[in-house]
């Protein structure tokens, strides 16, 4: 699967105009599964109350039914929990917590989206990309500033 993403890859920064019209069949059980074993299982759950560890018992199955939900199109993502967190200034920041198996499609779509975009950007662009951020933006600034 890596192989066919890194060809993706590949294809965008050589080609910045083709057009993917088709990137779903990527979502396979093989994808699937690498998901679930990279996801973080300490992290809570959605409204269904599935763990990664209650999902990876029956982790075929679930996966089987996943994909044909996904090839017939018939996959609906169920709502996620709204829980309030206090920020640092004592207001409250709302965040949403998404069910295990949305989760796994959240990320198969991430890796292939990202795979097709992230050729296109600029090294300086910083905002939500792999390995970069807010504070790695800042240190990129303040080297080009001690040139000045």
């Amino acid at each position: 699967m890596e192989t066919k993403l890194a060809r993706i890859s590949q294809l965008s920064k050589e080609n910045p105009d083709m057009v993917f019209t088709s990137l779903g069949h990527l979502i396979n059980k093989e994808m699937l599964e690498n998901c679930h074993v990279q996801m973080d299982g300490t992290k809570a759950v959605g409204i269904d109350g599935v763990t990664k560890e209650e999902y990876g018992r029956n982790l075929e199955e679930n996966l089987e039914a996943l994909i044909e939900s996904l090839k017939k199109k018939s996959y609906k993502p169920k709502p996620a929990r709204l829980v309030e967190i206090p920020k640092d200034n004592g207001k409250m920041r709302p965040l949403s917590i998404y069910c295990y198996e949305d989760k796994l499609v959240q990320e198969a779509l991430r890796r292939i989206l990202e795979a097709v975009f992230e050729p296109m950007f600029y090294d300086e662009m910083m905002g939500f990309r792999p390995n970069r951020g807010c504070h790695k933006a800042i240190r990129k600034l303040n080297i080009k500033n001690v040139g000045v």
